[in-house]
């Protein structure tokens, strides 16, 4: 299974940082966001990843390559504005090919192992989308999970960790080079009873804004 890494945003909230560095080469723990998820997604037995860039983008193609030095083979798709996540994928289709991928925001930190979810058959599912539990910026989460079915009941509700096994047709209503967001075609999946997922509880952080970059980078230094 191929992997595709979404790395074209911009980081409105870490600017003033993200207008020097973009925001998938924000370091934490002494490492580029973006490389933490490369040498996971390597160790976990994946071989072929698509990284979108936009905003900054050559400095990422400038730094991760051709992905030789992570045990991967990188291609990238590039967007000359971002196109938001659900019109980055649909830009990318054509590298990715027509089989699911796991898909993953370059910008959050998670300790999830990726192996089991580049084994994972969607069959007639859309997608299945990696929960965490509501962190205090996002208290009312996005979904509700009920067993391994995702919808947009609950409560209990949960927050999308950015992480899961995508299939194509999900994006097939978004034109190559428009701009979409992702959120409405999965909450359309899962009114559909089309999106499984499940609950993860180990280490995961959003690193949107200055404070949760400081909280992680204290989280890992914890560690040393």
């Amino acid at each position: 299974m191929k992997a595709m890494l979404l790395a074209a945003g911009r980081g409105e909230r870490l600017r003033p940082l993200t207008d020097r560095v973009p925001k998938a080469l924000v370091e934490a723990g002494g490492k580029p966001l973006i490389e933490w998820q490369l040498e996971r997604l390597a160790a976990s037995g994946c071989r072929e990843a698509v990284i979108n860039v936009s905003h900054l983008g050559e400095r990422i193609v400038e730094r991760v390559g051709d992905g030789a030095r992570f045990g991967l083979r990188v291609v990238y798709s590039r967007e000359a504005e971002p196109l938001e996540t659900a019109g980055g994928i649909a830009q990318a289709l054509a590298l990715l090919g027509e089989a699911p991928f796991l898909l993953v925001n370059a910008d959050v930190y998670c300790e999830v192992d990726f192996r089991h979810l580049l084994a994972l058959e969607l069959g007639a599912r859309l997608a299945h989308l990696v929960l965490v539990p509501n962190p205090p910026h996002r208290v009312a989460g996005d979904f509700s999970l009920a067993g391994r079915l995702v919808g947009n009941g609950g409560p209990p509700r949960y927050t999308y960790a950015g992480v899961s096994v995508m299939a194509p047709k999900l994006v097939s209503t978004v034109r190559a080079g428009e701009k979409a967001p992702l959120g409405p075609l999965l909450h359309r999946a899962a009114d559909a009873g089309l999106l499984s997922g499940g609950l993860y509880r180990g280490v995961w952080q959003d690193v949107g804004t200055t404070e949760r970059l400081a909280e992680l980078e204290a989280r890992l230094a914890s560690r040393t």
